[in-house]
This record gives structure tokens, sequence and C-alpha cells, in this order.
């Protein structure tokens, strides 16, 4: 093994051992100064690694949430889609008015006079689908509803014909005059 350069110029002359013991404790000293350092520096930069893959897990856990919320309501849009199409009813391309609000607008559609009949009982209901509407059966309509209630624009109460009768039983109280015209 070849002497260091310390032995070399200690065999020259040119050092004393005085100066070549200060060197090397200085030199282990600042050695041991610069492993501690690292040790500092490395746990620093291994707290903020770890903050930011906490950070970006935390980031990802809500842009999966994100994404699964739009996914369901994609899903839930493809029911209602569905729903409308598979049970749409004929209009009828009537004369006959149906008035519906749709938000703040008094909308109108074309129906013939059974499928309005039907619509007055609560058999049918009036829903909006894409830019236009459609009658649907109630049971339908109520499905929908669960879905999306803003859909659901028109839903008659249903009526009973027994309500009917009360209502001339109402009037049986009252004498009916022999000399009214009808």
């Amino acid at each position: 093994m070849a002497p260091s350069l310390q032995e070399q110029l200690l065999k020259a002359g040119l050092a004393d051992k005085q100066k070549a013991q200060k060197i090397k404790t200085e030199k282990r000293k600042k050695a041991k100064q610069q492993k501690k350092h690292k040790l500092e520096q490395t746990d620093e930069a291994r707290i903020a690694a770890e903050k930011a893959l906490e950070a970006k897990k935390i980031k990802d856990r809500e842009l999966n949430e994100q994404a699964r919320l739009e996914a369901e309501k994609k899903a839930i849009a493809a029911q209602i889609r569905q729903l409308i199409e598979v049970n749409r009813q004929p209009k009828g391309n009537g004369d006959i008015a149906c008035n519906f609000t749709d938000g703040a607008k008094v909308k109108h559609i074309y129906v013939d006079k059974t499928t309005h009949k039907h619509i007055s009982q609560g058999k049918l209901a009036i829903v909006k689908f894409a830019d236009s509407y459609e009658v649907v059966p109630m049971p339908v309509a109520e499905k929908i509803a669960e879905r999306d209630a803003d859909l659901l624009l028109f839903r008659a109460d249903k009526v009973d014909n027994s309500n009917d009768e009360q209502a001339d039983d109402w009037y049986a109280e009252y004498e009916i005059p022999d000399d009214l015209m009808w």
C-alpha cells in the first residue's frame, strides 16, 4: 500500500506531527458534521415527500369521488332516457291543448280526447325529454320522479269515480224547480 500524502510530508520534514494530528481531527469533525447534516436533510426531505404523497392521495380520492358521481349521474340520465323512450304514449296529434308549467313558463302539447282524459284522471303524466315533452304512464312517471323530480312536469291527482257520486248526493238536498229549462 502506498503511503499517504500526510506520511510523505512528515518524512520529508515539511509538516510536523502536531499539525498532522490537528488536521486529522478537524477532518474527522468535518466529516461527522456533514454526516449529521445529511441525516437532517434526509429527514426533512423524507417528511416533505410523505406530505406530498399524502396530499396526492387526498387529491386522488377527491378526483375518484367526482368521477364516481359523474358516472352515477350519467347512469341515472340513461335510465331516465330509457324509461321515457320505452314507455312514451302516443299523443294522438289531437286538437286539445293540454297546458302545464315548465319552470315559470306555461307550455302546452296537443293531444287527442282520450289521452287528455287519461292525463286529467291521473293515469298519464307529462315529463320533459330532451327538448320536447312526452306523455308516460303514472308508474313510470313516479320512477322518473325518484331519479330526477325536475323532469316530471305535470301529474294530476287520481280522480275517483266515487267523488262524482258524492257530489251528486250533495245536490240531492236541493229541490229542482219544475219550470227549469235545460
